[in-house]
């Protein structure tokens, strides 16, 4: 009989470190996401930054050939 609340708090216990798992593994791959859908962000504003100074440049050039 002493053996039954052992097991019983191994049990619970082994519930609990499952689930920290479980919780920091969702938390691991929204941080993961965050970050890709951050370099995506800003590849898009690096593209139309370069888009930006094209149409600048263009433009200088434009006017110094008038």
């Amino acid at each position: 009989m002493r053996l039954l609340p052992l097991l019983l708090a191994t049990l619970l216990a082994g519930c609990g470190v499952s689930e920290t798992a479980t919780v920091a593994a969702t938390a691991g791959a929204a941080k993961a996401k965050e970050v890709e859908h951050s370099k995506d962000a800003s590849a898009q504003v690096q593209g139309k930054l370069d888009d930006a100074a094209k149409m600048a440049e263009q433009k200088r050039e434009t006017a110094e050939s008038r």
